[in-house]
């Protein structure tokens, strides 16, 4: 049996002009059973779609900060960099893919951005927006928890992991702040933050804040994230 096709969006090195990927975000998948194929950065829908047409599944990664101007909001000094490209490109891919109801996760900027471009707002730096105790932007190693999330009972997180508490790893500094209409919440943080979100009209869109792809090696919780989105992906 063949196994799923799963589209991963690039990461971009702005200095060295470069794309480059993490490991965890394809071992992750690979492990599931899935085959992660890195996409180019690119902008034109046409081959975009023609390669979206190949693939079973999506996975939206981490990387730079989102642009305000998505949210119809200006920059304040505590933004990081953007990558206009790859904002083009993720937009494309997901109206595409969800469009056509293919699965999607998204990780960190992946659910910033899933919710941004479906018309929800972001804080852009949490120590100015959001200041809290709950440590949001942690020091490696990145596979030990660092805060606790509550899993919302019933929801489909909630079904997949058996549990109300999760411990999770946390790297950001960006968070969703409005939630985007067609997005319900699955997971928030101790100081109020949406941690995960789905999206209730279709079968598989599935975003979270944490990193699976960083703890999946010891974290049987992040191993089911993986397991279930590939399996939505067949």
């Amino acid at each position: 049996m063949s196994k799923p096709l799963i589209g991963v969006m690039p990461l971009w090195d702005e200095v060295k002009k470069s794309i480059w990927m993490l490991p965890g975000y394809l071992e992750g998948i690979r492990e599931a059973g899935g085959t992660p194929v890195i996409f180019p950065l690119m902008e034109d829908r046409e081959e975009l779609e023609q390669l979206c047409s190949l693939c079973n599944g999506f996975l939206i990664t981490g990387g730079q900060d989102v642009d305000p101007a998505i949210y119809r909001e200006t920059p304040i000094p505590q933004m990081g960099e953007i990558c206009t490209v790859l904002d083009q490109m993720e937009r494309q891919v997901l109206e595409y893919v969800i469009k056509e109801d293919k699965a999607v996760l998204g990780i960190c900027r992946g659910i910033q951005y899933l919710n941004a471009m479906l018309d929800g707002s972001l804080y852009q730096d949490l120590n100015v927006q959001h200041p809290s105790k709950t440590e949001h932007h942690m020091e490696p190693p990145y596979d030990r928890v660092i805060h606790q999330v509550q899993i919302i009972d019933g929801t489909p997180l909630h079904q997949l992991l058996q549990v109300t508490e999760l411990g999770v790893n946390s790297y950001h500094h960006q968070a969703v702040k409005t939630l985007a209409p067609s997005l319900t919440v699955m997971a928030e943080s101790e100081d109020g933050l949406v941690e995960a979100v789905y999206m209730p009209k279709k079968n598989y869109v599935w975003a979270v804040q944490w990193h699976p792809e960083l703890s999946y090696q010891i974290d049987k919780y992040s191993r089911k994230i993986f397991e279930s989105f590939v399996a939505a992906c067949k």
